[in-house]
């Protein structure tokens, strides 16, 4: 017990000792900061604040179930998420399969939301953050579509489901 109380002890003493800090100027005239005290030259204390510290949080247990966001209600994020550009009651003309829609979003687009488009169900093309996006070389005939709003891989929002026809000039 002797020998672990003067380690402990000796410890003790020297925890002050590390934690100052020296400011001096060296020969060349430049300050300089050490953890010891320059011999032969007038030094400061430097007083330091206390370190930020984080308590460790213990580890989850495989037992411990880890919460999943929950989906927002429809209409929470946005006031208003819709398509544009896209006739309804005559039939969409691109005679190479390739046109473009617009989405309305009010407010707009919060980062880090994305529009993600859905045609006919199905998620098409990559999610983006611009409110133009193009389809490209669909085939004719009648489809859904409508657009959501991801944050990463959650959903955010859905606009409602618009149905339209392609209408692509038939070459034999």
């Amino acid at each position: 017990m002797g020998r672990g109380f003067s380690i402990i002890l000796f410890l003790l003493l020297a925890l002050p000792a590390a934690a100052q800090i020296y400011k001096y100027t060296d020969a060349n005239g430049n300050t300089a900061y050490s953890n010891q005290p320059p011999q032969g030259i007038p030094a400061q204390t430097v007083e330091l604040a206390p370190l930020n510290s984080i308590e460790r949080q213990p580890p989850t247990s495989p037992d411990t179930p880890t919460p999943v966001p929950e989906r927002e209600e429809p209409g929470q994020a946005y006031e208003v998420l819709e398509l544009t550009d896209i006739p309804t009651e005559e039939a969409l003309r691109a005679n190479n399969g390739t046109f473009t829609v617009g989405v309305r979003a009010r407010p707009r687009l919060q980062s880090p939301h994305l529009f993600r488009l859905l045609l006919d169900g199905q998620p098409y093309g990559q999610p983006t953050n611009v409110p133009r996006l193009q389809l490209v070389n669909i085939d004719r005939g009648e489809h859904s579509l409508a657009v959501q709003v991801i944050d990463g891989e959650r959903l955010v929002q859905q606009s409602d489901t618009v149905t339209f026809t392609v209408q692509r000039v038939h070459l034999p």
